[in-house]
């Protein structure tokens, strides 16, 4: 029997219901392309080191990446700035943490301990999320073609920096959280439903000035390009901070998907949800509706086991993997600090418990009052003693199970 071809493969799928997208160029193709995901963003450990962070297990201290390897995991996802020493770094202008020359000795020790490179490209000279999308200070007035140009651009230096230090990324997230748009006004879009969070709809329900999706899946697709030329085998992926609402989801990726942009898997932030089976209902709805596109939770905290779960069993092994975020010291921390859990412990699970920070960060809600901005120098590193805990015997379990080592 002879193969189909794209046309008739699009054909077929339209008459089953499913909107096909077969990306023009795709480095692999829907299904987990290796051993399940087992990542983990561990971007703030040169700070955390540089302030004296010693890591144990069992009473015995070891290098970060000895622990992580030896309880399963198998890549780091991986942030860069622009230019942190305008934003981020501002405060601490020699080390600017999270630029590109940071980030390529990070990348060092992470293929040194065996482990796969996620590259996620913030756009920004700080952090890029739900609630904020701020240009570089380099780029703030830029026209928009310049704007696009800027992205190829960095997209490209930052990328080719990485390959000439034998650090080229096995995944690039072109944008982060970018549910919104990136590089805004120009690359916002509107939120079409509510979300269920009075601290990100009191924000993004009714935006004006903005340049739209056109604009939006325009500048994707500059940084989209660049990274095919330098790192062809490398998958991309695109991040929606809300995985638990599969309405906006769909929107989203129907929208990117009908202007052109071509990419391999969507990326979810899984912190909380509205009900009970939320993120379970965008998994099983995004594998029916995007049959040649891949997906993976690519922020989380609580609720390992059972989020990983549903991840790994995904009809027909799309489901990639996760990546925790921030393990040392966000949340349900993997180690404990002090007696206590590193990032503080369990943060609600539904909305109706409490609205997670992580969700909308930085975000205050409709009539509360604006906390007093931080006295004295920007901190940069959280130093001390940090014990690996049972999260840790969690994560070899779940190797063992899904067959990560």
């Amino acid at each position: 029997m002879r193969g189909l071809t794209r046309r008739e493969l699009g054909l077929s799928a339209l008459a089953t219901g499913a909107l096909f997208t077969l990306p023009a160029g795709a480095a692999v193709g829907p299904e987990r392309p290796g051993a399940y995901i087992l990542g983990a963003d561990i971007s703030w450990i040169p700070e955390d080191e540089a302030a004296g962070a010693e890591y144990y297990l069992d009473g015995k201290r070891q290098d970060i990446f000895t622990i992580l390897t030896g309880a399963g995991f198998n890549w780091v996802r991986l942030r860069l700035f622009v230019n942190p020493e305008n934003g981020y770094s501002a405060g601490k202008k020699d080390s600017p943490w999270c630029g590109l020359e940071q980030t390529i000795k990070l990348a060092r020790r992470v293929k040194a301990a065996g482990m796969k490179i996620a590259l996620t490209f913030h756009y920004s000279d700080t952090w890029a999320d739900p609630q904020h999308q701020d240009k570089p200070a380099a780029w703030k007035d830029l026209s928009f073609p310049d704007l696009v140009r800027a992205v190829e651009a960095h997209t490209r230096d930052s990328l080719n920096a990485m390959k000439a230090a034998g650090v080229l990324p096995d995944m690039v997230h072109v944008g982060n959280e970018v549910t919104f748009g990136m590089l805004w006004p120009e690359g916002r879009v509107a939120l079409p439903v509510p979300t269920g969070n009075p601290a990100t709809d009191a924000v993004h329900l009714k935006p004006e000035g903005i340049g739209g999706y056109d604009q939006f899946a325009t500048l994707l697709k500059a940084g989209i390009k660049a990274t095919r030329e330098v790192a062809p085998k490398a998958s991309i992926m695109l991040h929606n901070h809300l995985g638990r609402h599969w309405v906006i989801v769909r929107e989203w990726t129907d929208a990117l998907l009908s202007r052109g942009v071509d990419f391999d898997l969507v990326g979810f932030s899984c912190y909380q949800q509205l009900a009970e089976g939320d993120w379970e209902r965008t998994f099983t709805e995004f594998v029916k509706r995007y049959p040649k596109l891949g997906f993976c939770a690519v922020e989380y905290s609580g609720r390992k086991e059972y989020l990983n779960d549903l991840v790994f069993n995904a009809p027909g092994k799309r489901g990639w993997g996760s990546f925790i975020w921030e393990p040392t010291r966000h949340q349900e921390a993997v180690f404990d600090k002090n007696g206590r859990n590193a990032g503080g412990g369990a943060k609600p699970n539904l909305l109706s418990q409490g609205i997670n920070s992580a969700e909308a960060p930085g975000a205050v809600q409709p009539g509360t009052p604006l906390p007093p901005p931080p006295s004295g120098p920007k901190r940069h590193g959280e130093g001390g003693r940090y014990e690996a805990n049972q999260f840790l015997e969690l994560y070899r379990s779940l190797s063992r199970k899904y067959g990560s080592r």
